[in-house]
């Protein structure tokens, strides 16, 4: 047992240290792609100020070398650059002769020679002085603007909107390295960096971030699993063969081996049983002492009930039939056409309740209810044996699924097709009508009784009888059925739904 739990609580395990090993390296990549993210902005961001302050510094300088008035246009461009810079911006406007045109307040930050004011490159890193330069000369290459970015600028502006801890930005340009920003705390470790070109090309700032060193704690968290995995088996093993193995076997054997009469002791030696399995053992041997009790009165009133059942339906069937001969001998005693056909209608209405009581008595050993195909079959030998004379040639034919109903609905079926059957016969003796029941498609207890003949065709005959007597006792006998009784005058047919027994 020890070995099963083992094993099943393996893969467990094994998937928690895999998931742990999944989790750190998801939040590796995840950290890459933040910093990755983190440096594409900052490098964006970075690169867009400084176009757009080249872009000012361009209009500036070709303003002046146009002949615009240097203060009025210093003035702008220093409005300009104060409202983008915190600390008011650094520029300097030079002609070729090296003399200065306009400028920041503050002294020019050292790094560059007077000769080489016109001849650099257009960014310039000078480490010296914690500054980046970047120059833009006139169309006529006479006058030059410097611009000189502080660190505390460039770390402003390449600042990232990711939350990235322990990081520190950097430009490096052909060798030149000039650290931005350092992280607030340095931790031992390894870090990751990755970099972005900025434009101008030859720049590219790197962002770099330390990670935290390996740790007794996260090597606990790490193998913490298997641990738990190793803890979890021995402590489920102990437990479940104490408390629930040992007493569920000994309750099973003593189970199986048991015989009605006999009190079942199944726990009577066991100490250390689950309280709802020495329950359950209790319980056991409380019903062992009833079965045979229960069972013997159980089976005695069952056969009394199934006696008494089958002896009021053969006492309803054989009333029935005395009834409906009684109605046979004073029709043919009456002498009037009309009382003989009363007499007629009355007694198929008494055969066909007969008729349900007889089939639901021969279906009652198995209690399935009353099987529809002998219904109908029965009921419509007994409709033609009194029919009116004229129509005893009156033909019907039968196609039903092999169902059963319960009583309820047997008899308003019955009283339904006796209805519909003597409207045929009276409206045309010389017909024939066909019954059909089969069971729908999409429901389990539903079936479809359909009644068609030319004899319930719409006519002036047919819809007086309906006016007359007929058309209530069809309604009733629907809503007794509790379902819509359709009729297509056209071709003669009723059709109704009806519940059937699963």
């Amino acid at each position: 047992m020890f070995l099963i739990l083992t094993l099943a609580l393996l893969p467990l395990g094994l998937i928690a240290l895999v998931a742990s090993l999944q989790a750190i390296q998801s939040a590796d990549l995840e950290k890459e792609a933040l910093l990755r993210v983190a440096v594409t902005q900052s490098a964006r961001k970075l690169t867009a100020d400084i176009a757009s302050d080249r872009s000012a510094m361009g209009i500036a300088v070709d303003e002046i070398a146009a002949g615009a008035p240097a203060a009025v246009t210093c003035a702008r461009l220093s409005q300009f650059l104060s409202s983008r810079d915190r600390e008011g911006g650094r520029f300097y406007i030079y002609d070729s002769a090296g003399a200065r045109l306009c400028g920041s307040p503050a002294p020019e930050p050292a790094g560059v020679r007077p000769a080489a004011r016109l001849s650099g490159s257009s960014a310039e890193l000078l480490p010296a002085s914690g500054f980046l330069l970047t120059r833009i000369v006139s169309h006529d290459k006479r006058i030059v603007a410097l611009n000189y970015y502080s660190r505390r600028h460039l770390e402003s502006v390449a600042d990232p909107a990711t939350a990235l801890q322990n990081r520190q930005l950097s430009l490096r340009q052909r060798g030149t390295h000039l650290m931005v920003s350092r992280p607030s705390v340095l931790i031992d470790g390894d870090s990751n960096s990755l970099s972005a070109r900025l434009d101008p090309p030859d720049i590219l700032l790197t962002m770099t971030i330390r990670d935290p060193p390996a740790t007794l704690a996260r090597l606990l968290s790490l193998f913490l699993p298997l641990v738990m995995w190793f803890a979890a088996a021995a402590i489920g093993w102990f437990v479940v063969n104490r408390l629930l193995i040992q007493p569920l076997v000994a309750l099973r054997r003593t189970v199986a081996a048991y015989h009605p009469g006999e009190v079942l002791e199944p726990l009577r030696r066991m100490r250390t049983p689950a309280l709802e399995i020495a329950a359950l053992g209790e319980t056991f041997r409380e019903i062992s002492e009833d079965v045979a009790t229960h069972e013997a009165e159980m089976a005695a009133a069952l056969d009394t009930q199934r006696k008494l059942t089958r002896e009021v339906h053969h006492r309803v069937k054989n009333n029935l039939q005395i009834i409906a001969s009684l109605i046979n001998l004073h029709s043919r005693s009456a002498h009037d056409s009309e009382a003989v056909e009363a007499y007629g209608s009355i007694q198929r209405r008494v055969d066909a309740l007969s008729v349900v009581h007889r089939n639901h008595f021969a279906e009652l050993e198995e209690n399935r209810g009353v099987g529809v195909r002998p219904l109908i079959s029965e009921l419509s030998a007994s409709l033609r044996s009194t029919a009116p004379a004229e129509a005893r040639r009156f033909g019907i034919q039968l196609d039903s699924d092999n169902l059963h109903i319960s009583q309820d609905v047997a008899v308003p079926v019955a009283f339904l097709l006796t209805e519909l059957v003597e409207l045929a016969m009276l409206s045309d003796p010389h017909a024939s009508m066909r019954i059909s029941v089969h069971q729908t498609p999409d429901m389990a207890n539903r079936a479809i009784l359909r009644v068609v003949s030319s004899a319930l065709a719409a006519s002036d005959d047919m819809t007086g009888r309906l006016e007359d007597r007929y058309g209530r006792v069809l309604t009733g006998l629907s809503r007794q059925l509790r379902a819509p009784l359709d009729h297509e005058p056209e071709t003669g047919s009723y059709s109704i739904a009806i519940t059937v027994v699963p």
